[in-house]
């Protein structure tokens, strides 16, 4: 049985991607859903108890699950939903040794303008600098409105 490890922060682009892989699977799949939440900021954390910030986690999760739940239903095979509470690299690494060395990886997380997004693994390679990506479609997006205007 092939096993997958699909890390998602986003149901709704995770659902893109998923889809032709969904759309294909014959065979039996065992599929581990992982859902990265999104960080609270340090602002937010100093007044918030950290039982209210797993309460938050939970509730996040349940959300997720109920949305990406209906793509994976014509699908054979087993889910196993969970929630990341460390490091990405140490959980797919955690479930490697928990299922085996065959176990596929794939992020479905959703990339953000801007920033530079924490790798799945420690074999992955490292994200390109994308600190420059937001100045430049901005600037982009004006020399456009600006060209579109005269």
């Amino acid at each position: 049985m092939e096993q997958i490890a699909v890390f998602v922060d986003d149901a709704e682009h995770a659902r893109r991607i998923l889809a032709p892989m969904l759309a294909e699977a014959a065979a039996p799949t065992r599929w581990v859903i992982v859902g990265c939440a999104p960080k609270l900021t340090h602002r937010i954390g100093k007044w918030v108890s950290h039982r209210s910030r797993e309460n938050w986690r939970e509730q996040w999760a349940r959300t997720l699950r109920q949305r990406l739940e209906p793509a994976f239903a014509a699908v054979p095979g087993e889910r196993e939903w969970m929630v990341a509470r460390a490091p990405l690299p140490e959980v797919s690494e955690r479930l490697r040794r928990r299922l085996g060395a065959d176990l596929r990886l794939l992020d479905a997380r959703r990339p953000k303008l801007g920033a530079t997004m924490a790798p799945v693994s420690a074999d992955q390679p490292p994200a390109e600098d994308t600190r420059w990506s937001a100045g430049i479609a901005v600037a982009t997006g004006m020399a456009t409105v600006l060209a579109l205007s005269d």
